[in-house]
């Protein structure tokens, strides 16, 4: 799943104000070291809140969950 075509606004690995790897704002500085990351590694941060999200890494894949704005999955079974 390709987490830049996620088209829910409300979703956690939807475009938003902050990044989902390193929890800052996306408007400001440059995020391209956060998003060659986020190719090898779980987000981390919701992208509409700014929450920590728990994280589940499993041989199939990872699971994100925010509190307020529900679960970002990704497979390595692509």
């Amino acid at each position: 799943m390709d987490l830049s075509a996620v088209s829910l606004d409300t979703a956690p690995g939807a475009p938003g104000a902050w990044c989902g790897h390193c929890g800052g704002p996306t408007s400001e500085g440059q995020h391209d070291s956060c998003v060659r990351m986020r190719e090898l590694e779980p987000q981390r941060y919701c992208t509409q809140c700014r929450r920590r999200m728990k994280v589940q890494v499993v041989p199939q894949g990872w699971t994100a969950t925010c509190i307020a704005h529900g679960s970002v999955e990704h497979s390595t079974w692509t």
